[in-house]
């Protein structure tokens, strides 16, 4: 399984937005020339995020984005399924239905125990965490 860059891109605008004072507003210009990413995809990035309701937009020449609560309390689990969708690998892990051999499967399990073990970590680590990361570098 591999992260596309979607959720790469989206945990790091929200690590950026997290190490700004809480007051400010951070433009994707600037965002994305501190990550390295391209602006237009980044927008594309923050309009799913604030859809979602994990950062907060304000428009006008002072305007930009901000986290719409704070960092430790923003999961790294709510970023990737809104970036990423489900945290299953395969579909019959969320969907036994989908399968006709879910019942037998001797590969099931693993790809249940798969996706448990990555909701784990998704949902305990937070936008704070990789701050704290950060500054630790």
């Amino acid at each position: 399984m591999r992260l596309s860059t979607k959720a790469r891109y989206g945990a790091r605008a929200l690590v950026d937005l997290a190490l700004a004072r809480p007051e400010d507003t951070t433009c994707v210009r600037d965002i994305a020339e501190r990550q390295c990413i391209s602006p237009k995809y980044l927008e594309q990035i923050m309009a799913r995020l604030k859809a979602a309701g994990l950062v907060k937009a304000l428009r006008g020449r002072h305007g930009g984005y901000a986290l719409s609560r704070p960092a430790a309390s923003i999961t790294i689990k709510e970023l990737f399924e809104v970036l990423e969708g489900p945290v299953a690998a395969v579909e019959c892990v969320d969907d036994p239905a989908s399968c006709p051999m879910s019942d037998v499967c001797p590969t099931r399990e693993t790809w249940v125990q798969m996706k448990q073990a990555l909701q784990n970590v998704l949902e305990q680590t937070s936008v704070q965490d990789l701050v704290d990361r950060e500054n630790q570098r």
